[in-house]
């Protein structure tokens, strides 16, 4: 086990690295600053769809109201991650400029906004399709978002900019001074969708959905969830916070699933897939990365060392929250031989799990996205619908953690 954890030690500078990436941190930091919309909608689509749970069915009016709320918020996240990520690699790229240069991030929010519409934006009958302006559209909002800030960047370090005389104000400057990178960001895109639209016959978005297709399915098999739960608590035990590197490379695919999900049981099917926000949240982390949520309990009622009794007594409030850094660093976990073993298999064995009982259970999966520090029994159950089937994998999950 020694050797094991010193083969992983030798790994950890190319890991920190990569949790350092500027382009998975934009993406981590872009759905952070969007999440209050996406939290926002839940609570109307929550509002909208659990009446009938219950077998209540709520005012025509009112049923309309909750829906349209719903859908002009969770139904644009698409433009608003393009946005939040411009801004946050912007922001990285601004922050690594040479002295004297200086990136306008607002701007470049703009122009991802503008290339995202580009990318994903189709015409009919006069109007416009809004089937990609949300979470389907979301792998458009990462490509604008990586284009435009790039581009800045560029324009920014070659000076490439149009030049007032100095008697112009500089609030009038800088709006000439953004004209060339806004310019070639956009037209960046017009001329992505062009592509696509010439070759493909069809919109960028739609055939970058076809494109990965195929990924987003091998990420919701067994073999792909027991991978993306094993690889967060791998890299979380060597203290490196792994869903801020395993989360934004299935981030569209999270989301998307969700909105599926929700699709699905309202034309009467099974909400079938299982990798969603919620499966991150509650299944794979069950009281946080690891699936840590009996673990301060064990260390209460059955260890005979004060020191961990002591960590339980500390950490079992915030475990429930799904806050586990209490426990990871003060037991320790972290890099701690003892725990390697079972700190990858538990999450891998929920997914599994979890896998299992919509497969073979046929248990409806996520179709509403909760905040993360909901406690996990309560989330998997709200999140799932309030299945009673819900109820009993939440106690097969803590009942196997704890073995």
């Amino acid at each position: 086990m020694n050797a094991i954890i010193g083969f992983i030690e030798k790994g950890k500078p190319f890991f920190n690295k990569l949790a350092g990436n500027a382009y998975l941190q934009a993406i981590r930091d872009g759905f952070l600053a969007a999440m209050p919309a996406i939290l926002f909608s839940s609570i109307f689509i929550l509002c909208a769809a659990l009446p009938e749970v219950f077998g209540v069915t709520l005012p025509a009016e009112l049923s309309s109201w909750l829906w349209r709320v719903y859908n002009l918020s969770m139904g644009i996240v698409g433009i608003l991650v393009a946005a939040t990520t411009a801004r946050a690699l912007g922001e990285s790229f601004s922050r690594k400029l040479p002295k004297g240069m200086t990136m306008n991030v607002v701007s470049v929010m703009l122009a991802s906004i503008s290339g995202y519409l580009m990318l994903a934006v189709t015409e009919i009958d006069g109007g416009i399709d809004v089937t990609y302006l949300g979470t389907k559209g979301l792998l458009c909002s990462f490509i604008a978002a990586f284009i435009t800030a790039n581009m800045y960047k560029f324009c920014t370090l070659k000076n490439i900019t149009i030049k007032m005389p100095p008697e112009v104000p500089g609030v009038i400057s800088n709006v000439f001074k953004n004209v060339f990178p806004f310019s070639f960001s956009v037209l960046c895109c017009v001329a992505i969708d062009f592509i696509s639209t010439q070759f493909f016959g069809v919109r960028f978005a739609e055939s970058l959905i076809t494109l990965f297709s195929p990924l987003f399915s091998a990420a919701d098999s067994y073999f792909g969830l027991g991978l993306i739960a094993g690889a967060m608590a791998f890299f979380w035990f060597l203290g490196i916070h792994g869903p801020s590197i395993v989360e934004p490379a299935v981030a569209a695919a999270i989301y998307a699933n969700v909105e599926a999900n929700l699709m699905l049981v309202q034309n009467g099917e099974q909400a079938s897939h299982a990798l969603t926000v919620g499966f991150n949240n509650f299944i794979a982390c069950l009281g946080g990365t690891g699936c840590t949520l009996v673990v301060p309990f064990l260390f209460m009622w059955l260890c005979k060392s004060k020191q961990l009794k002591a960590v339980g007594k500390a950490s079992f409030i915030p475990v429930i929250f799904n806050v586990n850094e209490p426990v990871l660093f003060a037991a320790p976990i972290v890099l701690n031989p003892y725990f390697f073993v079972p700190f990858l298999l538990a999450p891998i064995a929920n997914a599994v799990l979890f896998k299992f009982f919509i497969d073979v259970l046929s248990m409806n999966s996520f179709i509403y996205v909760l905040p993360w520090a909901t406690p996990a029994p309560v989330g998997l159950f709200l999140g799932t619908g309030m299945a009673p089937m819900a109820l009993l994998c939440a106690v097969v999950l803590i009942a196997v953690d704890a073995l």
